[in-house]
């Protein structure tokens, strides 16, 4: 907790419970307290704390492409309620002299929540605020996902906060101020990487909004512990602080976190400020801003960034297992006055990694705009290390069989059914992953593993038993693993609700984040093996960070150095599936299903009732064949071989499946054991590909892989 005087300002505190229910807010965040809560507009703050004339809008127009008549109308009527085309607001200004670049949510479109286009403006505006060396300012206020958009607007999330961190490891600094409400996937990812991170008075901050947990346990969420003032108290976040007194602390922070360069039309960046635009107006990139199309980002750069077990909101150390130099760096610049390192980079391995602006956008296939691996950037703003993370080529075909990888370019190449078709359908690989019966990752590492060694929590004091980390040979292949730890169904459960499982809670994510250390530091490769009903929703997981360690988890995921392969086994249900996804690669199950929420909270969401869960979910294409369609997931294993295995114990893939018309629902459950040992098999050559890749490439085309979910192949 920081002192009031440290800010010279008096903290307002706020009182009053979180509402249970509210307007639309993408993960159930409410609406009803903005009597309480001044909640200004995206357009009203920018014009609060940046200075007079100054603002120049980076955003350009998106257009509605959704079939989805309600939708469509859904989104029509955001944009004349707010006069925006979306969610979120991007550009630059000058906050007392100094340019910043800013990125801001507008609530009362569509609750602020992020789909694929707000999640592509937002990741080309940090992108750019790197490439020219400005300090970043995020202002979220968001319920999070935009459930219409289902898993694809999940995904989101990665590669934003893979930007966020991209940007931190270049030195330069990233300020957070979380608005009246923000939850969900927007708190657990780039809400929750600031160096320093404020709140305004009597803001809703949760990860699970009240009215989605009302919905899924049938009680209202404790009252007073998402609320700005209690996470302040808690260490979560620096500072509550009102709108008006925003641009004097951010100029202060400002001036130390980028001591040496000039306030103004200095080192702050290349070239002049553009041309003041009006607010929301696009505006094209000044050519001498624009980076040289030789620039290569090669870097590791991060994803959601959690770094470590400290506060939530510090800043990461960096990427685990990876040594960066720093430096406040003189010395001349190698590129062409953007501070960036553009002829080392060149030399990078990864061919895909250019940041080529065509008409003032970053090339979307581009990796980030960051500097060579160690390379110390001059003259920017806090200049200290350069990122090194970014470039193509997908991982060696591993075991035989594999359905679908990337081209050599770095594009996705998939060979899976079109979205929707395929396979069997939600419904019935939602309820066959609930079976108590279903075999977890304990199962998984007594019939497919040898020389397990389990370890015990953060090595710091703290367990959870719903991850569980081990030492192992999977298939043959020594590893890491780290998993969701499946619970028995209590007696009398059925499937037809989400299930309690072993919620995962904050020191979960830290025993997590201890074996991605363990991986990276003696250069073994990672399992991760989701098979999650979600994260803990409580006080404790609330006030210890849960939202922040997902964030943590999800940059070290992206940024780590060692092989990386994912495996979803059973349910991946919200932030705690997603704090283990960003590998190399993604096998599935064929019953393991993705979604921003268990489906009965994306119900209550969309329709203010849990009766039409199995919709939404076929809706928003949560299925193993809808992950292989869209490139979340490389491979899918069929559950149960029916006429029994062929080629020996070899698996089969998704073009064996029989029927494809969701009548059957054959699963792990029948016989666990001959799915396991097919399972482990895969996942051990699956294993030493990876291991035996080069690491530059094998890092590069991790992060083309997670830059280009949900745009067009």
């Amino acid at each position: 907790m920081i002192a009031e005087g440290w800010w010279r300002g008096k903290v307002t505190h706020m009182t009053g419970t979180n509402a249970p229910r509210g307007s639309g807010a993408a993960d159930g965040a409410p609406a009803s307290r903005a009597s309480r809560v001044s909640r200004a507009s995206a357009r009203e703050l920018i014009e609060a704390i940046t200075d007079p004339g100054s603002w120049s809008g980076w955003d350009e127009p998106v257009e509605i492409t959704t079939d989805d008549p309600d939708y469509r109308a859904d989104l029509e009527r955001a944009r004349e309620r707010t006069g925006l085309d979306e969610s979120v607001i991007t550009g630059e200004g000058r906050i007392e002299g100094r340019r910043v670049a800013l990125i801001a949510c507008e609530f009362r479109f569509l609750a602020g929540s992020i789909g694929v286009a707000a999640g592509e403006r937002l990741v080309r505006a940090v992108e750019r605020a790197t490439a020219e060396r400005l300090p970043l300012l995020a202002a979220p206020a968001s319920g999070g996902t935009r459930m219409q958009e289902g898993t694809v607007a999940f995904l989101q999330m990665v590669k934003v906060a893979a930007a966020i961190t991209d940007h931190k490891a270049a030195g330069l600094p990233y300020l957070v101020h979380l608005r009246h409400p923000t939850t969900g996937g927007v708190l657990a990812s780039w809400g929750s990487l600031g160096h320093v991170t404020a709140a305004e008075p009597g803001a809703l901050i949760g990860f699970m909004g009240p009215r989605v947990h009302e919905a899924l346990y049938g009680e209202e969420f404790p009252p007073g512990v998402q609320n700005a003032e209690n996470l302040m108290n808690h260490g979560l976040i620096d500072a509550v602080l009102p709108l008006s007194r925003l641009s004097g602390v951010a100029a202060r922070v400002l001036r130390v976190l980028c001591a040496g360069e000039a306030a103004a039309g200095g080192a702050t960046a290349s070239g002049p400020a553009p041309d003041p635009g009006a607010l929301g107006e696009a505006q094209a990139v000044p050519d001498a801003a624009a980076p040289p199309a030789s620039a290569v980002a090669r870097g590791s750069a991060g994803t959601a960034a959690e770094a470590g077990t400290g506060t939530p909101g510090d800043a990461p150390d960096g990427p685990p297992g990876r040594r960066g130099g720093s430096s406040a760096g003189g010395g001349p610049s190698a590129t062409s006055g953007n501070g960036r390192g553009g002829a080392e980079a060149a030399e990078a391995k990864g061919a895909a990694a250019h940041g080529e602006v065509a008409g003032g956008r970053w090339d979307a296939e581009a990796g980030p705009p960051s500097a060579a691996p160690g390379h110390v950037v001059p003259g920017g703003c806090g200049a200290e290390r350069g990122a090194d993370g970014a470039a193509t080529a997908q991982a060696a075909g591993a075991a035989e069989g594999v359905v679908a990888g990337h081209g050599q370019a770095g594009v996705a190449v998939f060979a899976g059914a079109p979205e929707g078709a395929g396979g069997p359908s939600a419904e019935v690989s939602i309820r066959a992953s609930r079976r108590a019966e279903r075999p977890g990752v304990r199962d998984l590492l007594r019939v497919a593993a040898e020389d397990v060694s389990p370890l015990s929590g953060t090595g710091a004091g703290e367990h959870d038993p719903g991850l569980l980390l081990a030492l192992a040979r999977v298939g043959g292949t020594p590893c890491v693993v780290l998993g969701h730890n499946r619970r028995s169904a209590r007696k009398g459960e059925t499937t037809d609700g989400p299930g309690e499982g072993q919620a995962l809670g904050p020191a979960g994510l830290r025993t997590a984040r201890r074996g991605m250390h363990i991986a990276a530091e003696l250069g073994l490769p990672l399992l991760t093996v989701i098979d999650t009903a979600g994260a803990a929703l409580s006080r404790e997981a609330e006030e210890g960070g849960l939202a922040a360690e997902i964030a943590r988890c999800l940059a070290d995921m992206v940024t780590l150095p060692a092989p990386t392969l994912c495996l979803l086994l059973g349910q991946g249900a919200g932030g705690a599936a997603l704090a283990l996804l960003p590998a190399d690669r993604v096998v599935a199950a064929r019953h393991a299903w993705l979604s921003p929420l268990p489906p009965e909270g994306a119900s209550a969401i969309l329709h203010r009732t849990t009766e039409r869960a199995y919709e939404v979910a076929a809706r928003q294409g949560v299925r193993s064949a809808d992950l292989l369609a869209q490139g979340i997931v490389d491979r899918i294993v069929e559950e149960e071989d029916g006429d029994g295995p062929r080629g020996g114990d070899g698996p089969r893939d998704v073009d064996d499946a029989r029927g494809g018309d969701g009548s059957r629902a054959l699963d792990a459950s029948r016989t666990p054991d001959a799915f396991l040992r097919r399972l482990g098999h895969l996942l051990g050559a699956e294993l030493a590909a990876l291991r035996d890749q080069d690491p530059d490439e094998r890092l590069a085309a991790r992060r083309v892989r997670h830059r280009r979910i949900g745009l067009p192949r």
